[in-house]
């Protein structure tokens, strides 16, 4: 059996190239969303791979929360029902950090988001876990957001807990409460 060995300079210069491409490519794939441009977003997965995208959340509080997206087309879907829900401006993108050997990259967004039906808005800070495959190109998108502010200003209460600095009670409203039993 002959055993192969990559010189470390080999080695540390394909490192170096994953680690620009998968950087490159989450760069561009979050300068699109802080442009709105979904077909390049769109443009950023794989298209050898099954791909994925998820907004970690209880699906209670907002109808893209907590499920998962599979398929480029279900990643549309997922795009088309947050715009038709919200709306996203001032989105600024930092604090990168690239695993080259994981094929990931992880990322701190921030941007003012606006519920349409109820037009409350909130400042938002998030983070993106980005998987990637061989080629570069995204396998996985992975959402962690503010739910609870999101979910507020769906039932048009965000505003209120902030005069009161306090949460809605079942008393406070029947409608979107009722659940509480109250």
């Amino acid at each position: 059996m002959t055993s192969y060995s990559i010189p470390a300079s080999d080695l540390s210069r394909t490192i170096m190239a994953l680690r620009r491409g998968i950087f490159d490519t989450a760069h561009q794939f979050c300068e699109a969303f802080a442009n709105n441009d979904q077909d390049t977003i769109f443009s950023h997965f794989s298209t050898k791979h099954q791909v994925s995208a998820i907004e970690y959340g209880e699906q209670a509080l907002a109808p893209f929360l907590g499920r998962t997206f599979v398929g480029i087309s279900q990643i549309k879907d997922c795009f088309e029902l947050i715009s038709s829900l919200l709306s996203v401006k001032h989105v600024k993108f930092s604090e990168y950090v690239v695993d080259a050997e994981e094929m990931k990259v992880s990322v701190k967004g921030r941007g003012t988001f606006t519920w349409l039906d109820t037009n409350q808005s909130w400042d938002e800070t998030f983070t993106y876990m980005l998987d990637f495959d061989e080629d570069s190109k995204i396998v996985r998108y992975q959402v962690w957001a503010d739910s609870g502010a999101a979910y507020l200003a769906r039932i048009g209460k965000l505003d209120l807990v902030r005069e009161k600095g306090e949460l809605p009670t079942a008393k406070d409203d029947t409608h979107h409460l009722a659940f509480l039993g109250e």
